[in-house]
C-alpha cells in the first residue's frame, strides 16, 4: 500500500544500539535511509558498530553513554537535538541481565533496574516532551517475554519487564490524541550478548530455531514502525518456532 510510512530521513535514536537486538535494528533502519543517534557504555562496540554502518544509505552517530543516569540521559538527548535536530522515533532497548535480588550486591540490582526500567521511562519523557511539541512521534519499548513467563532465577529481571509492559501499554493510551504511537516488542530467547550463552551454543539453538537472530527483531522491529499512521501495532510477541519455555 502506497500509505507505509517510510524510514527515509527519520530522525531515531536507538538507546543500546552498539550490540545485539539495538545494533541490528540500527544497521536496518540506516539501509532505509535514516538519521540515527545510538549510544552504549563501551567505546570499543560503539566503534565497532559505527564502522559497520559506514557507507550505509542513512547516517549514523554514535557516543557513549549509560542510560542508568540522568546525566548521561540528558546527554544523550542534547546530541538528539545537535545531531538530529529533533526526534521522530525513539526504540527503547539498552538493558541489562539480571539475577534475584537475593544473589546481588546491592549496588549491582540497583543498577540493573536502573538500567532496565527507570532508564527506559527517562529517555521515554525526554522523547515525548519534543514529540508533544511537534504533534507526532512513535516510541517502541523493547521489552521481554519474561514478564509472561515469570522463570525461576528471572524474578528481579522479570520485574522490570512486566513493569515496562504495563508502561508502554497504559503510555500509549495517554499519548494517542496527540499522533504519538507506543508500540511494545517483547522478545524470546534471541541471540545477543546479554544471553550471556556461548556463541557457539546460541548458533546451536539458533539452527534448532530455539533462538532467534537479534536481526529477526530488528525486521519485527523495522515492521512496527513503518504501518500506515492509522494503524497502531500494541504489542507483538516473537519467539522462536520451538521456544519450549
Amino acid at each position: 500500500m502506497s500509505d507505509k510510512v517510510s524510514l527515509r530521513g527519520k530522525r531515531i535514536l536507538v538507546t543500546g544500539g552498539t550490540t545485539g537486538i539495538g545494533r541490528a535494528t540500527v544497521k536496518l533502519m540506516a539501509e532505509e535511509g535514516a538519521r540515527i543517534l545510538t549510544f552504549g557504555r563501551h567505546q570499543a562496540e560503539l566503534d565497532d558498530a559505527l564502522a559497520v554502518m559506514k557507507g550505509l544509505a542513512g547516517e549514523v552517530f554514535g557516543l557513549t553513554a549509560d542510560v542508568a543516569t540522568k546525566e548521561d540521559v540528558y546527554r544523550v538527548f542534547a546530541q538528539v537535538d545537535e545531531k538530529l535536530g529533533g526526534i521522530d522515533i525513539l526504540v527503547n532497548n539498552a538493558g541489562v541481565a539480571l539475577q534475584p535480588v537475593q544473589d546481588m550486591s546491592e549496588d549491582d540490582w540497583r543498577y540493573g533496574v536502573e538500567t532496565n526500567f527507570v532508564g527506559y521511562l527517562a529517555c521515554a519523557r525526554q522523547a515525548l516532551l519534543r514529540m508533544q511539541k511537534q504533534a507526532g512521534g512513535h516510541i517502541v519499548f523493547v521489552g521481554s517475554v519474561s514478564a509472561e513467563q515469570k522463570s525461576p532465577g528471572k524474578s528481579t529481571y522479570a520485574a522490570t519487564k512486566a513493569g515496562i509492559q504495563t508502561y508502554a501499554e497504559t503510555l500509549r493510551k495517554e499519548v494517542a490524541e496527540q499522533n504519538i504511537k507506543v508500540t511494545l516488542i517483547e522478545p524470546g530467547l534471541v541471540g545477543a550478548d546479554l544471553q550471556g550463552t556461548p556463541v557457539e551454543e546460541q548458533r546451536k539453538k539458533i539452527a534448532a530455531e530455539e533462538m532467534l537472530y537479534a536481526e529477526d527483531l530488528a525486521e519485527t522491529i523495522i515492521f512496527a514502525l513503518t504501518r500506515a499512521n492509522r494503524t497502531d501495532i500494541v504489542s507483538m510477541r516473537t519467539d522462536p518456532r520451538l521456544q519450549r519455555a
